[in-house]
């Protein structure tokens, strides 16, 4: 789990721990490695995934049981995320240096482990702030926080998803376009080569025939009028 340095501040704390919750990994606990989301659309990384079918026998999802197919892809914006997590936010191993310490989110003013989340102040709160200074304010289980923020992350996601699947599509549509300008060029070259040849014979025989004409004319000419 997540280990921090003590003088991050509280409320960045509470953010973290929110955040690594939604970027672990249901399997192994950790933060994704190389995720992968299936049609139910929980998320976990594409090795654990692989080693829990393997050993279930089956490829149901193994939150949900519900079965999916095994022609996983990785799920690049989940990934980014999760990349970008942990480069700002190593974990760290419990055979560190001596002297470091797991940082728990912990109440400045109670010393209470914070099990509660303010919706009105969009903090964590410990069950004495809530007695005292929250009661009017909405207030949820720290657990139903982090599934609302998974909920509301996974739409923002899929949302994304479907931006990068329009982009491509007008991407590809635009290749068309290009391809298909490209193929008129070149069959209007092709007809240029056909077409000049063929004019210059026309030319001709235009010319030939004016000269013939006008040969006959004088042919004509000469019966009648000499």
């Amino acid at each position: 789990m997540l280990k921090t340095n003590s003088h991050i501040s509280e409320q960045m704390a509470q953010k973290i721990v929110l955040f690594e919750r939604y970027l672990n990994c249901h399997v192994c606990s950790e933060t994704f490695r190389d995720p992968v989301s299936l049609s139910c659309n929980h998320s976990f990384c594409s090795s654990c995934l692989e080693l829990f079918w393997k050993q279930a026998g089956n490829t149901n999802c193994p939150i949900c049981k519900r079965k999916s197919s095994k022609d996983t892809h990785v799920n690049f914006v989940l990934k980014q995320l999760a990349d970008s997590f942990a480069e700002r936010y190593k974990t760290v191993s419990s055979e560190t240096e001596e002297g470091e310490k797991k940082v728990e989110v912990v109440c400045s003013k109670h010393g209470e482990e914070t099990q509660l989340f303010c919706e009105d102040e969009q903090k964590a709160v410990c069950p004495v702030c809530e007695f005292h200074l929250h009661q009017s304010h909405k207030v949820v289980p720290l657990e139903q926080a982090v599934s609302d923020l998974k909920d509301q992350l996974r739409s923002d996601l899929e949302s994304l998803q479907d931006k990068r699947d329009e982009y491509e599509e007008v991407e590809e549509t635009y290749q068309e376009v290009i391809q298909h300008s490209k193929d008129i060029l070149f069959h209007q070259n092709s007809i240029s080569h056909l077409v000049n040849p063929l004019n210059q014979i026309l030319c001709f025989q235009l010319c030939f025939f004016n000269f013939d004409h006008h040969q006959t004319s004088v042919l004509i000419y000469k019966i009648y009028f000499c």
